[in-house]
C-alpha cells in the first residue's frame, strides 16, 4: 500500500494478482488518487481472476505497488527465510526475489513470523509484521528499506502486550495523523480480542499517546476472535475488513466481516449481514488479506484453503471481487464466496534445481530456528548434517495435493558413520516422513512428535555411486517412496510397502507440508545431492474435501 502522506526462481509463480489503483472520489491505501495510473487505468477492463493467484502456503498475503512494479509478501511462520518478497510488472508472472529477513532474524524475535503488511510512504518501504518476542509473547514490529527488494533494517517491536499483539496495519486518520491498528491476542488465553488503534510517530519507531479500542468479537459468527484488519477509506467512511472465528486446520471456520466508521477512532458499526465472505465447495475458510482497487473495481487478496489439499498445502493466496451496495456496504461477488473458476486454468508448479547457480535458489526454505549450513558448487548441493530433530532440512512449498519429488544422492555407500541422507516430507522439525540412506541400507522412517519409527528397510546395492530417491504424494496426506540405481529408468520399493503411508500427522496447525531433502548425523558430516525436482498435478474434480480419515 501507499499511505496518504503529509508532504532466478526456476518455477515461475503464476499469481494472478490484480492491479491496485483508485478512483478520484475514494481514498485507499494504494496508490493515492493523484497518481497518473488512476487516470490511465480507470477505464481498463477487469483482469481475469485465476485462483489460487498465489499457489502454495502463503497465508495473510499483502500487496502494494511501487512505481510500475507490484510487490507481494505473506506469512512465513516457522519456515525461514522470513517473509518472501515477490515482484511483477504484469500481475501474472511473479518472481521471488528475496526475503525481508534473508539471513539474520531481528535481534528481539525468535519464531512465528506472521502477517506482514507492506507499504510505501515518502519514498520508504515499511513492512509491519508479527513475531514472537524472546522471553515474551507475540509482538508487532516494523522494518524499513529504501527499495522494496531490500535490504531491510529492523526498527524493533512497536507493541507487545501480555497476551500478545498481532496483525499490525498502518492507517492515517481524518487529521492525517498516522496510526497503528492491531489485534490483542486475547483468544490465546480464553479472552476477547480487541482491535486497537494508537498513534505512531512519523519515524515509525514508537507508539505515542493512548491506545483506543475500535471493536472486538461480539457476535456469534465471530467465535473466539476477530483479527487481520485491512482498512480503506471510501467517501465518508473508514472500512475495516476483518477475519473472524477459527483460522486454521481441517475444521477451520474462518470468514470475513466488515465494519465502518466516519472517524478512524469510532464509533464503529458492524454490518448486520456479516460475514460477507464464506466458504464454498472449492475454497474454505477465507480470511486475512489486503483490500485494493483497479479503477472502479474492488478486490481483496486474502488466503483460503483448497478443499482438496487443505492444510497439507496450506492457506493459499486468492482474489475475491466485491462491489458497493446502495447503503455503502461491500458485497462480494460469486454469492459471497471465493471465485472458483478462471481463464486460463491454473497451472501446476514444476520446479527443478540442478544446483548450477552460484547460490541457493531463493525458494528453498528451512526451519527458522535451525538454519542449515549449505554450499552450492559444481552442480551439487552440499548439505552439512545436524544431529537433532529431523537433521539439516531444506524444503520447497507444495502447491497441489498430488505431486512427485525426486533427488539424486551422490556416493551413498560412502556416507560418514552415523549419517542419514535422503528425501522427505517435512511438517516441522518434530514431524517428518523420509526415505534415507545410511549404514549400508535404505530406511523408510517417520518422526512423529519427536519420536522416530522405522517403517521399512532394504540393503543398499553394492558399488552404488548415485541413488535417485522418489516421493509421491496423493491427496496431500498419502505417500509412496521408491529408489533407483539407473537414474530413474526403473524404480524399486522397499519390501512390504505396497500401501501408501498416512502422513496426516505432518502439518502443524498454521502451515503446509514441504517436500525436500535432509541430512541427519554428526555436524562434521557433509552430503552431496546432484539435483532436486518437484512435479505437481492439478486435479480439478472435487470430492467434498480431503478428509484425512477418509470421511467426507
Amino acid at each position: 500500500m501507499i499511505l496518504p502522506s503529509k508532504s532466478h526462481l526456476v518455477a515461475t509463480l503464476a499469481l494472478g494478482l490484480l492491479g491496485a489503483c483508485q478512483s478520484a472520489n475514494t481514498s485507499v491505501s494504494t496508490p493515492t488518487s493523484t497518481t497518473a495510473e488512476t487516470v490511465a487505468e480507470a477505464e481498463l477492463p477487469a483482469l481475469p481472476i485465476v485462483n489460487p493467484v498465489l499457489a502454495g502456503d502463503f497465508p495473510d498475503p499483502s500487496i502494494t505497488k511501487v512505481g510500475d512494479t507490484y510487490w507481494a509478501t505473506a506469512t512465513s511462520s516457522n519456515w525461514g527465510p522470513a517473509f518472501p518478497l515477490l515482484k511483477s510488472t504484469n500481475l501474472t508472472d511473479w518472481e521471488l526475489v528475496g526475503h525481508v529477513f534473508p539471513n539474520e532474524l531481528p535481534d528481539w524475535a525468535d519464531y512465528y513470523f506472521w502477517a506482514p503488511e507492506i507499504s510505501e510512504e515518502n519514498g520508504k518501504i515499511y513492512v509491519y509484521y508479527t513475531a514472537h518476542k524472546k522471553g515474551g509473547n507475540l509482538a508487532v514490529g516494523v522494518a524499513v528499506a529504501d527499495n522494496p527488494a531490500g535490504p531491510y533494517r529492523d526498527l524493533g517491536p512497536l507493541v507487545a502486550q501480555k497476551d500478545g499483539s498481532i496483525d499490525g496495519f498502518p492507517m492515517r486518520d481524518e487529521k492525517d495523523e498516522l496510526y497503528l491498528i492491531w489485534k490483542e491476542d486475547g483468544n490465546s488465553v480464553g479472552q476477547p480480542t480487541p482491535i486497537w488503534a494508537q498513534r505512531l510517530n512519523e519515524e515509525h519507531t514508537a507508539l505515542i499517546g493512548e491506545k483506543k479500542e475500535l471493536f472486538r468479537n461480539t457476535v456469534p459468527w465471530e467465535g473466539n476472535l476477530v483479527e487481520g484488519v485491512s482498512m480503506v477509506k471510501r467517501n465518508d467512511y473508514y472500512y475495516a475488513f476483518y477475519a473472524g472465528n477459527g483460522c486454521c486446520g481441517h475444521n477451520c471456520t474462518y470468514g470475513i466481516g466488515i465494519a465502518r466508521s466516519k472517524s478512524l477512532l469510532g464509533p464503529w458499526e458492524k454490518y448486520e449481514k456479516n460475514p460477507i465472505l464464506t466458504k464454498n465447495e472449492k475454497w474454505a475458510c477465507p480470511g486475512h488479506g489486503t483490500v485494493f482497487n483497479r479503477g472502479n473495481r474492488w478486490y481483496m487478496l486474502h488466503h483460503a484453503y483448497d478443499t482438496r489439499s487443505f492444510e497439507f498445502v496450506g492457506r493459499q493466496g486468492v482474489v475475491s471481487e466485491f462491489t458497493w451496495n446502495a447503503e455503502g456496504w461491500p458485497e462480494f461477488r460469486s454469492g459471497g464466496t471465493v471465485p472458483d473458476k478462471g481463464t486460463p486454468p491454473a497451472v501446476a508448479r514444476s520446479f527443478t534445481d540442478e544446483f548450477d547457480q552460484a547460490t541457493l535458489q531463493p525458494s528453498w526454505q528451512w526451519p527458522v530456528q535451525e538454519r542449515p549450513t549449505v554450499a552450492v558448487q559444481g552442480g551439487q548441493l552440499r548439505l552439512t548434517a545436524r544431529p537433532e530433530h529431523s537433521g539439516a532440512v531444506l524444503g520447497q512449498h507444495t502447491t497441489t495435493a498430488d505431486y512427485t519429488a525426486t533427488t539424486t544422492l551422490l556416493n551413498p555407500a560412502k556416507l560418514p558413520a552415523g549419517t542419514l541422507a535422503g528425501i522427505a516430507a517435512h511438517g516441522d522439525p518434530e514431524n517428518t516422513l523420509a526415505l534415507t540412506v545410511g549404514g549400508g541400507k535404505l530406511q523408510l522412517w517417520q518422526l512423529e512428535k519427536g519420536k522416530q519409527k522405522t517403517l521399512g528397510e532394504a540393503r543398499l546395492p553394492n558399488a552404488t555411486t548415485a541413488l535417485t530417491l522418489r516421493m509421491q504424494a496423493q491427496n496431500g496426506n498419502l505417500f509412496r517412496f521408491g529408489w533407483s540405481t539407473d537414474g530413474g529408468k526403473t524404480w524399486q520399493s522397499l519390501p512390504g510397502q505396497s500401501a501408501p503411508i498416512n502422513g496426516t500427522y505432518l502439518p502443524p496447525w498454521d502451515r503446509g507440508v514441504r517436500a525436500g531433502v535432509l541430512v541427519k548425523g554428526p555436524a562434521t558430516a557433509t552430503v552431496s545431492f546432484e539435483n532436486f525436482s518437484l512435479q505437481s498435478q492439478v486435479i480439478t474434480a472435487q470430492s467434498g474435501g480431503n478428509a484425512p480419515d477418509g470421511k467426507q
